[in-house]
């Protein structure tokens, strides 16, 4: 019985003081320590530095572009994220496994070549360009071109949040719901939605915030145009060529706080979505 509970508690990994040692090593060096130093030069700047700053037309321009830009992405694949995993979790067709694998594409394309192809298809002469064309509707370097660049990089964040909640819905609450009387609607609305809010909720959360921080991707297609097509990430590297680093320091500094306030904001809703949803069940 000794030997059993020997063998029960061995683990292939060493013990807890090396492994959370190292754990706690790679976090500092890839993730603490370049937040540290960008909160170090941001925190050189006084506030009437950092209000100068924050306060230019152009940046307040950018800031609105990426906003603006990133929110219309999510929105997209708010809905596009939930019909793929939808159809990717509820359905068996040919091509089922590639359309699952090309989810993950945009993880694995560097944002310069998505950028580079996205450009190919959107401009003027490109497959897709040239049928807008006539109607006027070329979206390359314009800030719809901003738009589709976020939401091709950030689709993956809203399939796999939601997609896991799909597959682990159970079939015998839609079957009780349809016997009782209710439509597809409202076995969409009461029965389905509510299981699926947390991934929804996650899933366009991260799909803003990967949004506000894309950079390659965008600009090769926004145009790059001052107050119309230049998002903040291309200003904060403008800046960082004229050595101008407070300005790139409040720049970044505030793009990073609004990031963190959104993923704190997500996880503290997510975890009442959850707590809603068990008392309810």
């Amino acid at each position: 019985m000794l030997a059993a509970l020997s063998t029960r508690r061995r683990s292939p990994l060493p013990g807890l003081g090396l492994t959370l040692g190292i754990t706690l090593l790679f976090v500092t060096l890839i993730v603490l320590l370049p937040l540290f130093g960008l909160g170090w030069q941001f925190a050189q700047l006084g506030l009437a530095d950092y209000l100068r700053v924050m306060g230019d037309p152009r940046v307040l321009a950018s800031l609105r572009v990426t906003i603006a830009a990133a929110a219309a992405a999510t929105a997209i694949n708010a809905a596009g994220g939930l019909l793929l995993a939808w159809v990717i979790s509820r359905y068996r067709f040919a091509g089922r496994r590639l359309l699952d694998a090309l989810i993950d594409l945009p993880f694995a394309l560097p944002t310069s070549v998505a950028g580079i192809a996205l450009v190919a298809l959107y401009a003027g002469d490109g497959w897709i360009g040239r049928l807008l064309a006539p109607f006027g509707l070329v979206p390359a370097y314009t800030w719809w071109g901003i738009v589709i660049a976020m939401a091709f990089t950030s689709i993956p964040f809203a399939v796999r949040a939601i997609q896991p909640l799909i597959e682990e819905l159970d079939p015998v609450e839609e079957a009780a719901a349809r016997t009782l009387g209710a439509g597809d609607g409202q076995i969409f609305t009461r029965v389905i939605l509510p299981h699926l809010m947390p991934g929804i909720l996650t899933g366009t959360g991260l799909s803003f915030v990967r949004s506000l921080g894309e950079f390659g991707a965008v600009i090769f297609i926004a145009g790059n145009l001052p107050f119309k097509t230049e998002i903040a990430s291309l200003l904060i590297m403008i800046r960082l060529d004229e050595f101008d680093y407070p300005a790139a320091a409040a720049i970044a500094g505030t793009m990073l706080g609004l990031s963190l306030v959104l993923l704190v904001a997500i996880n503290v809703a997510h975890t009442r979505l959850y707590r809603r949803f068990e008392q309810g069940a």
